[in-house]
């Protein structure tokens, strides 16, 4: 329950309902693009990471995304074999490709505050939290594979 709860909330919140705030989802007329085709391309693989990354934190966490149901273990599985972060780059990516279709400078300037945002929310909150409820193993994780840019061999902690 948490986790619909939660995806409606905080992806469907800065990912949709912001960038809607913005652009109403009015696309300046002359077809399609190649704008157009590379942010819905970013668009679809970003909800597709989203939704995988989603059901990670179910099957392997045992919880939920949302810091008030949290996961029982450390979800190191899946897209998070390449980099720590994927959830908030699908978003970031979903913003980015709406930011294209809609070719909007304040949809731009949106993904801008999200990224300065998560990046604040996971230096100062996310990582000690995971440091502190799973101690050595999320150390190792943390050594082994990056925060933001992803590594082409997958972790095999």
């Amino acid at each position: 329950m948490y986790t619909v709860v939660f995806f409606f909330l905080a992806p469907g919140t800065t990912a949709g309902l912001v960038p809607w705030l913005i652009t109403q989802w009015e696309r300046p007329d002359g077809g399609v693009g190649v704008l157009d085709v590379l942010g819905t391309g970013l668009v679809v693989l970003g909800l597709a990471a989203v939704m995988a990354c989603f059901w990670r934190f179910v099957t392997e966490g045992l919880g939920t995304p949302a810091p008030v149901a949290p996961t029982e273990s450390l979800v190191v599985g899946g897209l998070y074999r390449h980099v720590r972060n994927p959830m908030y780059l699908a978003v970031a990516s979903i913003i980015g490709g709406q930011a294209l279709i809609f070719r909007s400078t304040g949809v731009l300037w949106w993904l801008l505050v999200f990224l300065v945002s998560v990046w604040a929310f996971v230096r100062g909150y996310e990582e000690p939290e995971l440091a502190r409820q799973h101690g050595d193993s999320y150390q190792r994780y943390r050594d082994a594979v990056p925060g933001w840019w992803p590594r082409l061999r997958p972790y095999q902690g």
